[in-house]
């Protein structure tokens, strides 16, 4: 019964809900809450700090919508790293088709396992290279690939890092206020 799945293109013409926005879930769209202060400024670590790494090889940001798949998918990326070249062959009224390379979830309460489950298994199907789930409340950062290999990084460790550049990423200072 898919006439009455939302296409992206349909998704466009609905105007904001109160307190937040939508994204499409297999065509359905969800009402997705505002960050709060703590979530936002952890997003904001983590663009500062994967951008000085990026070094120009793609664009980091917050928030990034994209599609992980093409009809009935639009998602946000709480952050997000895209290869410069993906990015400028989007339209600009366009979304990013297919999962950044890189993409973050920072947990909020409203987060369930199975939605960021996935979100993970999406994203990792459809271009994603790294899908990181940040954990604010235990201080720890869980990165996975798309052979299903998974690292959970604790508050003291130091993340490897291969996208968005090869280097390094102590995981105190995603959380560290200074």
């Amino acid at each position: 019964m898919t006439s009455d799945l939302i296409t992206v293109e349909r998704y466009d013409a609905l105007p904001d809900p109160p307190g937040g926005r939508y994204e499409l879930r297999h065509g359905v769209p969800v009402k997705v809450s505002f960050a709060t202060l703590e979530h936002w400024e952890i997003q904001q670590r983590l663009t500062d700090l994967l951008k000085a790494l990026a070094g120009g090889r793609g664009r980091v940001g917050p928030e990034f919508a994209f599609r992980p798949l093409p009809e009935y998918e639009l998602w946000g990326a709480d952050v997000a790293f895209v290869l410069q070249a993906r990015y400028d062959a989007t339209a600009p009224g366009d979304y990013l088709h297919g999962a950044p390379e890189l993409v973050i979830e920072v947990l909020s309460p409203s987060n369930t396992v199975s939605e960021t489950s996935e979100r993970e298994a999406m994203c990792l199907e459809n271009g994603c290279l790294e899908f990181w789930v940040v954990d604010p409340r235990r201080k720890t950062v869980k990165v996975s690939t798309p052979d299903r290999k998974t690292t959970t990084y604790v508050e003291h460790d130091t993340i490897s890092l291969s996208v968005p550049a090869t280097g390094q990423l102590l995981v105190s200072r995603i959380f560290s206020k200074e």
